[in-house]
């Protein structure tokens, strides 16, 4: 699993847009909840191609699906943080969108409504062994396999990707999604990936264990090299099934955990192509998710945050 340094990455997932509705107190059903509302670009793939290109990498690609009514402006806020976007648009479908409804207390937790719109009609159609022309590796959003059609797009991929010698890592994306799905049905979609990111409700998900290190260590029978993201309690990873490191977190005030996981994995993926070890990529893949959890929305600061 080695990345060639001078390679570019690819990632293929959701481009959505997400509503982000931050309220202080707790829904009031059937009434009004006062709330600071934001429009903001979103996606899971989406934000880890724009965490990637701002932790240094300098080559990044995304492809994905959109509608005409929001593409120019998607393709611009992407071209703003530094990834080159191959957006598909989509004649039928509008861009997907997420309400995310945020707890503004100390967690800054979220829940997501979520109309996947034009993201999830992404397919083999829209896939060529072209788009690894330059890369040196390809990750996958785990949104991809909750539709047939991104299903089919994910199989092709693997396959090129397999014949070129392109290492591949994703992220589940959804423990919710990951429940339809079947545990069974997505350890089987995900045969011949190198690196798996899921979350800690996602790897015990996976493996029916409450306890996330043996949970870690089981998925690692199942792929290479596993990277569970834990928030507040750091990371593990974990190779040939056991857990070899534990990586501790960084101190946040969270104001939106909407896309930390995303920035971890753009961080971690970042620092693995520039040569760190996965446990230093890891501990940029921290970092990150504590700058991200200080934001609203996924998305790390534009340039002139910088």
């Amino acid at each position: 699993m080695t990345a060639r340094p001078d390679g570019a990455l690819l990632v293929v997932g959701d481009v959505v847009t997400d509503v982000v509705a931050r309220h202080q107190r707790p829904l009031a059903a059937g009434t009004d909840t006062a709330a600071s509302i934001r429009r903001l670009p979103g996606g899971a793939g989406a934000n880890v191609a724009c965490w990637a290109a701002y932790e240094g990498c300098g080559d990044v690609r995304l492809l994905g699906r959109v509608g005409a009514d929001t593409s120019v402006w998607h393709e611009r806020e992407l071209a703003a943080h530094g990834v080159r976007p191959l957006l598909v648009v989509d004649a039928t479908a509008p861009t997907g969108t997420v309400i995310c409804l945020v707890d503004t207390g100390d967690s800054a937790e979220r829940t997501f409504l979520t109309d996947s719109g034009a993201s999830l009609r992404i397919g083999p159609g829209d896939w060529s062994d072209t788009l690894l022309d330059g890369v040196a590796w390809l990750h996958l959003s785990g949104y991809l396999l909750f539709s047939e059609p991104s299903r089919a797009l994910v199989s092709a991929a693997l396959a090129a990707a397999r014949a070129r010698g392109v290492p591949v890592s994703l992220d589940p994306a959804s423990a919710g999604f990951l429940t339809e799905l079947g545990v069974d049905r997505f350890l089987g979609l995900v045969e011949g990936v190198d690196v798996l990111l899921p979350s800690r409700d996602e790897a015990c998900l996976l493996t029916g264990l409450p306890d996330t290190a043996d949970a870690a260590a089981k998925l690692s029978r199942h792929v290479p090299l596993v990277i569970v993201k834990q928030g507040a309690e750091g990371a593990l990873v974990a190779r040939t099934g056991a857990v070899s490191t534990r990586v501790a977190s960084v101190t946040a005030s969270p104001r939106d955990s909407t896309g930390a996981g995303d920035a971890f994995t753009g961080a971690f993926l970042a620092a693995l192509l520039a040569g760190a070890e996965p446990r230093e990529a890891a501990a940029a893949g921290c970092r990150a998710g504590a700058r991200a959890v200080e934001r609203v929305g996924g998305r790390p600061p534009g340039t002139a945050d910088r």
